[in-house]
C-alpha cells in the first residue's frame, strides 16, 4: 500500500488538517446508522483505518469500541485521543482479531482500496468481525457518479500558537481505470518558522452499483442512507450493510 506523508512523518499536522471538530454533525449520521439496526445498549463496534481517532472519539461514549490502523502514528494519535479504546495496529485487507463485533466502521480509510480485490479484502475482514445480525457501514469520499473532477480545496485551521494551511487538487489522470488522485500541498506556521511539505494520495472510485454488488456478494443487504456532505462536497452518505 501507498505509504502516505501525512500518516507518517506528518502525522502531527494531522489534527489541523482534519480537526476533531469536524466530525461532530457526521458522527451523528453514524450513530442514527447504528441505533437503527442495532437498538440500544452499548455494543461492541470495530472501526478499521481509524486514522486519528476523530470519528471514533463522538462514539466512545456509546459503544464499546476497538480500532485498527496500519500507521503506527495515527494508532498513537487515536490513543491520545481514545484512551480508553483497545488500539491493534493492521491492514484492514488482512486483519484478523480473532473475535466479532456487532458493528464493523470503515469511514473514509475505504477509499485507499484502489481495486475491487481490494475492497473484496476488506469486505471480507469486515464479514469475519460481524455476529449475525452485525451491521457494516462505510462512507466513501466519491463514487464516480459523483467524482467532481479536477478540484482546487485549500483551507486554513489554527492551534496552540501553530497556522496550517492545506491545498488539495483532486484529478483522474486515467478516467479508464478505478483511481483517481490528490496532491496536497501542507503550508504551516510555528512562530516565526514557515515551512512547505507536500503528499501524494491514489484513492480508489468505483461505481454506486459496484459498492453495491460487491457487498451484497460478501453476504450483505445494503441500504444507502444520504446526508449532508461534508465541508468540500465530501462524503453525502452512508453505505450500511447488514449480515443476512
Amino acid at each position: 500500500m501507498q505509504q502516505h506523508r501525512l500518516y507518517s512523518d506528518l502525522a502531527h499536522l494531522f489534527p489541523l488538517v482534519t480537526p476533531a471538530a469536524d466530525y461532530a454533525e457526521e458522527a451523528g449520521y453514524w450513530r442514527q446508522a447504528l441505533r437503527r439496526v442495532l437498538g440500544p445498549g452499548k455494543h461492541s463496534i470495530l472501526e478499521l483505518g481509524v486514522g486519528g481517532g476523530h470519528l471514533l472519539s463522538y462514539l466512545t461514549e456509546e459503544f464499546q469500541a476497538t480500532a485498527v490502523d496500519l500507521s503506527p502514528q495515527m494508532l498513537e494519535l487515536s490513543q491520545q485521543r481514545n484512551p480508553g479504546v483497545q488500539h491493534w495496529q493492521g491492514d484492514m485487507r488482512t486483519v484478523r482479531l480473532g473475535r466479532t463485533f456487532r458493528a464493523v466502521l470503515i469511514h473514509d480509510a475505504v477509499m485507499y482500496m484502489l481495486t475491487e480485490e481490494d475492497l473484496r479484502a476488506a469486505l471480507a475482514t469486515a464479514r469475519a468481525h460481524l455476529e449475525p445480525g452485525g451491521v457494516l457501514i462505510l462512507a466513501p469520499d466519491w463514487f464516480a457518479e459523483s467524482f467532481p473532477g479536477t478540484s482546487v480545496l485549500h483551507w486554513t485551521h489554527r492551534a496552540g500558537g501553530m497556522e496550517l494551511t492545506t491545498i488539495e487538487y483532486a484529478f483522474d489522470p486515467d478516467p479508464s481505470d478505478t483511481t483517481v488522485e490528490s496532491r496536497f500541498i501542507f503550508i504551516w506556521r510555528d512562530g516565526t518558522e514557515l515551512r512547505v511539505e507536500q503528499d501524494h494520495h491514489v484513492m480508489g472510485l468505483f461505481s454506486l452499483a459496484t459498492w453495491i454488488r460487491l457487498m451484497e456478494e460478501m453476504g450483505f443487504e445494503s441500504v444507502v442512507q444520504r446526508h449532508a456532505p461534508r465541508e468540500g462536497g465530501y462524503g453525502d452518505c452512508l453505505l450500511v450493510g447488514i449480515v443476512r
